[in-house]
């Protein structure tokens, strides 16, 4: 079985059988009827297409269709989206009707609208024809889209368009090499329809498609509920997979990832422990804390520090590792020798991993945040530790300079070799984050071994910034917690923080905190 999580719930739902159904497919038969048989054939996938119908209409058709989803006793294990009208799904949910979101073209509502309209327990599917598709979705803020529908396989009534994927213009429908291209281009389940009848199977089961999906094949054929099981059948055949009774029960008794932030509070709530918490949360792991010390502060500056001693930091980090062990950890900002100490000696005894280190020295309003002899407490102790740091490019001169190496960084490949220099010297992946510069918000990862990875952002002309560093490196740990390799983790975690700052929130009369709850708006 293929399954997907989608971002906002990280429920299981199976997306590899799939039927695409309105009145005008049916031949003539009664749409709910349709529905009914092809939810018998094990149809675990459904989507409502009625063009130029009006919201009144599409609400009543969402209204039938759930009601056979629902009569079926598969309710838990069925999707139920959409075909374009955002308009309708919000109505069909105001008045309490079961839909779980939409499928939207490149040309329809904006996906990110969509997400924002339904919330962040809808599921959001979008089409993506060519590469250049696919490479939009993939720049969309991390969990906008949950899958991408791909076509066609074959010229069809519906999809009477080829796909151009050839620099002189040529036209072509997808075959093996080209489902595999779009497939291998992003992290999200891609399926395919456009013509699919169950002779296509073998295709499609070959390729590293995540499904299909249908629509004449089964809502046009003679008897939907055999048309229906034959597909079902044959992919699982192929594929080895089988549809579990009840995929909602499997959910609730899957442990939630953990991942902990150890750092100083922000009174304001806009950096530190109460922006990691929010962040990991987002970013769908359950977060825990060690509180390193507390600060008075808002967004026009900080008014006091006060740490906790070395004894109380360690008592929090052991009592989170003894009983809810986190899968990743965040380290902010901890201001002093020994509180630095405690950490790496309790990390250490705790055999912690996943750590991502982000090296807090000055806080957004320009407050001094650490003690001059802690950042070698930092370069001795806690970044030999570390699976990646993440320090911003004026924390990368004050640690190059802190190791003897001090260079000016002005250019993509001063990034370059202040992350080399860095990884050489603590032997972790260095994230030099390129947001102080001046053309964009691109970084680059440099690798123990030298490596080089960019990630391109785009600059927001947001002034409220507050935070923007304690978040990237809660929502790396985030991803990491989940299993996502670091680059995964990093990409995840910068389309998440470019969805906040877009949101434009203005709070506080200095540099305010940003939304981190953008997603389930």
């Amino acid at each position: 079985m293929e399954q997907f999580a989608y971002a906002s719930m990280r429920a299981t739902c199976d997306i590899s059988k799939y039927l695409v159904v309105g009145p005008s497919d049916c031949a003539g038969r009664d749409l709910s009827d349709v529905v009914r048989e092809a939810l018998a054939g094990g149809i675990t996938f459904v989507q409502l297409r009625d063009k130029g119908a009006d919201v009144s209409t599409l609400v009543r058709e969402v209204r039938e269709i759930a009601d056979v989803i629902r009569e079926s006793s598969r309710e838990q294990e069925v999707a139920f989206v959409i075909d374009d009208r955002v308009d309708a799904a919000v109505q069909a949910r105001a008045e309490g009707i079961k839909v779980d979101g939409v499928h939207v073209g490149q040309d329809d509502l904006d996906p990110v609208l969509a997400r924002r309209l339904l919330g962040r327990d809808a599921i959001v599917g979008l089409s993506a024809k060519t590469a250049e598709d696919v490479a939009r979705a993939n720049a969309l803020p991390f969990g906008t889209v949950d899958y991408l529908g791909a076509g066609p396989l074959h010229k069809t009534a519906t999809k009477p368009d080829c796909i151009v994927v050839d620099a002189d213009g040529s036209q072509h429908t997808l075959d093996t090499e080209r489902i595999n291209a779009l497939c291998d281009a992003t992290e999200l389940p891609v399926i395919v329809g456009g013509g699919v009848h169950e002779s296509d199977l073998p295709l499609l089961a070959s390729t590293h498609a995540a499904g299909w999906f249908v629509v004449s094949a089964i809502a046009g054929a003679h008897d939907p509920q055999r048309a229906a099981r034959a597909l079902v059948d044959g992919w699982d055949k192929l594929r080895g997979g089988t549809v579990p009774e009840h995929p909602a029960a499997e959910l609730r008794e899957t442990t939630l990832p953990a991942a902990i932030t150890v750092a100083t509070t922000d009174s304001s709530g806009g950096a530190g422990v109460p922006v990691d918490i929010k962040t990991m949360m987002a970013c769908g792991v359950f977060a825990e804390c060690a509180v390193a010390a507390i600060t008075a502060q808002n967004t026009t500056g900080v008014t006091l520090i006060e740490e906790l001693s070395p004894e109380a930091i360690t008592a929090q980090i052991d009592a989170v590792f003894a009983d809810i062990r986190p899968a990743a950890v965040k380290i902010g900002m901890v201001p002093s020798i020994a509180g630095i100490t405690a950490v790496a000696d309790a990390l250490e005894a705790n055999h912690a991993d996943n750590i991502v280190a982000d090296p807090v020295m000055v806080a957004t309003s320009g407050a001094k945040l650490i003690n001059d002899d802690a950042i070698e407490a930092l370069v001795t102790r806690l970044f030999p530790m570390a699976t990646v740091i993440t320090p911003n490019i004026p924390e990368t001169r004050v640690l190059l300079s802190a190791i003897g190496e001090p260079m000016d960084i002005a250019t993509e490949h001063d990034m370059e070799e202040a992350g080399k220099r860095l990884a050489r010297k603590f032997g972790c992946a260095v994230l030099v984050k390129g947001g102080h510069g001046t053309q964009d918000a691109s970084d680059a990862l440099v690798c123990a071994d030298g490596s080089v990875t960019w990630f391109r952002g785009e600059r927001i002309a947001n002034p409220n910034t507050h935070g923007t560093g304690c978040t990237l490196s809660s929502a790396i740990a985030a991803f990491l917690a989940q299993g996502e390799t670091l680059e995964q983790a990093i990409g995840h975690a910068k389309r998440y923080l470019t969805g906040a700052l877009r949101q434009m929130l203005n709070l506080g009369a200095g540099s305010g905190p940003f939304d981190h709850a953008w997603m389930w708006r």
